[in-house]
C-alpha cells in the first residue's frame, strides 16, 4: 500500500472524530485519541506497511518506517481537515474477537502485550514529556551532524583546506544546532509545559547570555550556559507554571503587558540564583557519572549499555537520553554514550542478514533487503518490529551483537562529536574512526552467528501470504 492509502486505511480504523492529532518522528505515525480500543489497534496491525503499534502514555504510535512515516502523516492531516470526510467505510460497530498473539513477518502482535506498562506512571509521563521536547530537533541535529562529520573526512585529507572561508563558514553551519540549543530547548519546554514559547526562549537565552561573565556576586562570577539544557529544562518549566497561574490571577486588561514581564522578572531572578545552579550540579553530576561508567567500566560498562538499548528503543524512550549527550558536548566536546548505543542498530543489522541468509521466505527475505539500507544507516526499527522482534530469537541475537560491539567501542573510549546521527554516518564524527567501525564489524558479526546459532522458527509462506492479504473493514 502507498502512503495515502496506509492513511486511509487508518483514518478508517481509529474514526476519524477520534483522532484528536497526528504528528510524525523518524519511523513512526504519532497520534493522539480521543478513545483507546484494544480491537482498533489489532486491526491496525494488520493494514499492510504497518510494522508494529506502541503505546506511550495516551499516544498511539504507529511504526511504518523513515520516509513511509512522513508521508502517512502528510495524508492523514490532510484527510482530517477535510470537509465533509473523505468517503472511507467506517469500522464495523461490534469489532471482531482479537486474533490470538501469533509469530508473523512484519507482524509484531505480541509488542503491546510484551512491552504494555502503566503508562501513566509519573515517570513514564516525564519520560514521554522530555522526548517531545527533543523529537522536534532531530532533523537539525542530524543535518549539523553529517555536515560536521563530512567536514571531518575532508580535512583528514585535505587538512590545508581549513584556512579557506567557504570551509570555515561549513563549520559554523555544521555547530549551529548547538550554538543555539538552549534556545530551542527553552521554546520546546514552555510550548509542551503550556506556556508560551517564546518566553520559554528568552527565559534560556537568558542564562547563555555571554555578558554575564562580566557580573560577580557574592565574589563568584556568573557562568554563561552553566547547567545546559539540564538547567533550561528546569528554568522554562519553571517559567511556564508561573505563567499558567498568572493568566487566572492578573486582570485581563493587564495580563498581556503584565503577566510575561513578571514571568520574566520572577523566573529570571529564580534561574541565576538558584535554578541555572542546581542545572549545573545535575548536569556536571551526570556527564561525570555517565564518563566514569564507561572509562572505569570499559567494556563491562560498554556490553551492559549496548545489549540493553533495543529493548528501549522499542519503549520509545531513547530520546530521553539526547539531554545526557547534549551535557557530555558541552563538557568534553564529545559524547562517549552515543558510540556505545549505536552498536545495538548493528548488531540488529547482523542478526538480520543471519535470518535472510536461514529463512527459505521470500517475503521474509523481500522485507530484509527493503530494511536493511536504513538499518546500516542507524534507524533499526523497520528491522525490529518486521523481523527480529516477531521471530523473537533474532532480537537476542541483535542485542548479544549491541552488547559485544558497545564493548569494543568503550573498551577504546570512542566519542562521538555530534548527535542525531548513528550507523555507519556516526564514524565520520567520531574522534577515532577505525576503532568505531571495528566496533561495528564486531556488532555485526557477533549478530550474525549469535542468530544463526540460535536459530528461528521459519514462517511458512502460506501465513505470510495470509497476512499480506488482510485487509481492514
Amino acid at each position: 500500500m502507498n502512503p495515502s492509502e496506509i492513511a486511509r486505511a487508518i483514518t478508517a480504523v481509529l474514526g476519524e472524530e477520534n483522532i484528536e492529532s497526528a504528528t510524525h518522528c523518524m519511523t513512526r505515525l504519532r497520534l493522539r485519541l480521543k478513545e483507546q480500543n484494544d480491537h482498533k489497534r489489532e486491526a491496525l496491525k494488520k493494514i499492510p506497511g504497518v510494522l508494529g503499534i506502541n503505546i506511550s502514555g495516551e499516544e498511539l504510535q504507529v511504526v511504518l518506517g523513515p520516509g513511509r512515516a512522513a508521508a502517512v502523516t502528510e495524508t492523514l492531516c490532510s484527510l482530517l481537515s477535510q470537509s465533509p470526510p473523505p468517503a472511507l467505510t467506517a469500522p464495523p460497530s461490534a469489532p471482531p474477537a482479537a486474533p490470538a498473539p501469533r509469530s508473523a513477518v512484519g507482524d509484531g502482535q505480541a509488542l503491546r502485550e510484551t512491552l504494555r506498562v502503566r503508562n501513566a506512571t509519573p515517570v513514564r509521563l516525564l519520560f514521554k514529556r522530555i522526548t517531545n521536547i527533543f523529537l522536534p530537533l532531530i532533523p537539525a541535529f542530524i543535518a549539523c551532524g553529517l555536515l560536521t562529520g563530512l567536514l571531518n573526512i575532508f580535512l583528514r585529507f585535505f587538512p590545508v583546506m581549513g584556512t579557506l572561508p567557504i570551509v570555515q563558514l561549513l563549520y559554523v553551519a555544521g555547530n549551529t544546532a548547538f550554538y543555539g540549543l538552549n534556545l530551542l530547548v527553552g521554546w520546546n519546554t514552555a510550548k509542551e509545559a503550556g506556556g508560551s514559547p517564546a518566553l520559554g526562549a528568552i527565559l534560556a537565552a537568558l542564562i547563555s547570555h555571554p555578558q554575564l561573565a562580566a557580573i560577580t556576586l557574592w565574589d563568584v562570577p556568573l557562568i554563561p550556559g552553566r547547567g545546559g539544557v539540564i538547567a533550561v529544562l528546569f528554568i522554562a518549566s519553571a517559567g511556564a507554571w508561573l505563567e499558567k497561574h498568572l493568566h487566572r490571577l492578573v486582570p485581563e486588561i493587564l495580563d498581556l503587558f503584565l503577566t510575561p514581564l513578571l514571568v520574566l522578572l520572577v523566573t529570571g531572578t529564580a534561574a541565576i540564583f538558584l535554578l541555572q545552579p542546581i542545572g549545573g550540579w545535575v548536569s556536571e553530576g551526570i556527564s561525570c557519572l555517565t564518563a566514569a561508567a564507561i572509562e572505569k567500566g570499559g567494556a563491562i560498562t560498554g556490553f551492559l549499555l549496548g545489549g540493553s538499548w533495543l529493548p528501549i528503543v522499542m519503549l520509545g524512550l531513547h530520546h530521553t537520553m539526547t539531554p545526557i549527550h547534549a551535557e557530555l558536548l558541552a563538557k568534553d566536546g564529545v559524547t562517549v554514550l552515543l558510540p556505545v548505543l549505536a552498536m545495538a542498530g548493528a548488531g540488529q543489522v547482523g542478526a538480520a542478514v543471519a535470518v535472510y541468509v536461514k529463512t527459505k521466505n521470500a517475503f521474509l527475505k523481500k522485507t530484509i533487503l527493503s530494511a536493511l539500507p536504513v538499518g546500516m544507516m542507524g534507524i533499526g526499527e523497520p528491522l525490529i518490529y518486521g523481523v527480529t522482534f516477531p521471530l523473537f530469537r533474532p532480537f537476542i541475537g541483535a542485542c548479544l551483537g549491541g552488547a559485544c560491539g558497545g564493548a569494543v567501542i568503550a573498551f577504546f573510549a570512542v566519542g562521538a562529536g555530534t548527535l542525531g546521527i548513528s550507523g555507519l554516518p556516526l564514524a565520520a564524527a567520531t574522534n577515532q574512526p577505525l576503532h568505531y567501525l571495528w566496533g561495528i564489524l564486531t556488532a555485526y558479526i557477533v549478530g550474525f552467528i549469535a542468530t544463526y546459532l540460535l536459530g528461528f522458527t521459519d514462517p511458512s509462506e502460506e501465513s505470510t501470504t495470509q497476512q499480506r492479504k488482510e485487509t481492514v473493514p
